[in-house]
């Protein structure tokens, strides 16, 4: 699969139709990833049924300007994901409304997904996931446009086109793939396994408001970055992502865990289209702690119990504001290691059992889960403050 990533500017959602028709027509015209009479899966990144000035979700212009090119070539868009809560029809169709998803779907002429059985696929060439259960659409869809979001992330510390195939894992079928993969390396390799087998035609990556700070969900802080980026391979098209928001080599485990596959994994392993890399970085994007502190750069060499010492050290430990705390259950529910009980209608962690895989953090609409920083980490952040300052 090649490795070319088209860029095109977007400063506002008012400009996504335009802006979306542009770049695809630079690719060669959507004919080239739909057909007439087929049917294709739209997955967008809808995590939380957050409002799209959030920018936890795809944006709906993004995702209506897909569908109308789609419907242009005689084909049927079907716009659909799996949040991270159970995966249910009421729950899609809130899901849609507070997403936008609806609005979108009924201006373009998309369908929007509401068949909430999976289906059971393999994976032969996997390396560590060999089968797994996927949401209807994946598989009984003609092919897949893979339309992520630019955001942050607790755990795998960017959310791009790779890492958006998890939500093509049911609903809170994902919490037990957290209790299997704790490892970063695992997870991000499980991703690959996903993402090489959906083998999305197209992926375009909304980056017009981008999320900074504690990703990917309600605490993550809206960011304008005024992008649109598409590729066929979506590897490239987060190698380049990476780049622009200046996320470190050592602190991206999904392209660490293609370099050992031989996979792209670096920037000059890509043809960029449209704009030179170094016009488009941004010097002061803003990553969670455990990124900001370039802890990676002195972890990267540890292996064996040395490692796993220092990064319980570092990692940052989930804690209940309780006066955010509405006790709704839904970090219970989420959490794969059941750390997490409700006590008097409020949340209760146990540390001890915690596997530090932030979906709490990620899926809480309140903003009720705090991040306690580890030693370790704070003793970086000290030190990469102290040496800003001199």
């Amino acid at each position: 699969m090649e490795c070319r990533v088209f860029v095109a500017a977007c400063p506002d959602y008012a400009q996504a139709e335009e802006k979306t028709a542009e770049l695809i027509e630079r690719m060669g015209g959507m004919g080239r990833f739909a057909r007439p009479g087929e049917t294709l899966l739209l997955k967008a990144n809808l995590l939380a049924a957050a409002g799209p000035e959030r920018a936890v979700s795809t944006h709906p212009a993004v995702v209506g300007a897909a569908a109308k090119l789609v419907a242009g070539q005689g084909a049927r868009a079907v716009i659909g994901d799996s949040p991270g809560g159970p995966y249910l029809e009421s729950g899609l169709r809130h899901l849609y409304e507070k997403t936008g998803m609806r609005a979108a779907a009924e201006a373009s002429g998309a369908a929007l997904n509401y068949d909430v059985s999976t289906r059971q696929v393999s994976l032969p060439e996997g390396k560590v996931l060999h089968s797994a259960q996927v949401i209807a659409p994946a598989v009984e869809s003609d092919g897949i446009l893979n339309l992520c979001k630019l955001k942050t992330h607790l755990f795998m510390s960017m959310t791009g086109a790779v890492k958006n195939h998890f939500g093509l894992i049911p609903g809170v079928t994902k919490v037990g793939f957290h209790a299997s993969h704790q490892d970063k390396g695992q997870f991000a390799d499980m991703l690959l396994d996903l993402a090489l087998w959906a083998a999305p035609r197209l992926n375009l990556m909304d980056a017009v408001l981008a999320m900074e700070g504690e990703g990917p969900g309600a605490s993550g802080t809206p960011r304008p970055v005024g992008l649109l980026l598409a590729s066929e391979n979506p590897l490239a098209l987060d190698i380049v992502a990476g780049e622009i928001i200046g996320l470190p080599r050592l602190g991206n485990p999904v392209l660490l865990a293609a370099q050992r596959r031989g996979l792209p994994s670096r920037i000059e392993e890509v043809d960029l289209v449209g704009a030179g890399i170094d016009a488009l970085r941004i010097p002061d994007y803003r990553f969670p702690a455990h990124v900001r502190t370039n802890i990676m750069e002195f972890l990267g060499p540890l292996t064996g119990p040395a490692a796993r010492l220092a990064k319980s050290w570092m990692a940052q430990t989930p804690q209940i504001r309780p006066e955010r705390c509405v006790g709704c259950g839904i970090c219970k529910n989420a959490c794969p290691a059941g750390a997490i009980t409700l006590e008097a209608h409020r949340a209760r962690i146990d540390s001890r059992n915690c596997i530090h895989c932030y979906c709490c953090h990620e899926l809480c609409p309140q903003k009720a889960v705090a991040l306690k920083q580890g030693a370790l980490s704070r003793l970086f952040q000290s030190q990469s403050v102290h040496r800003r300052r001199h």
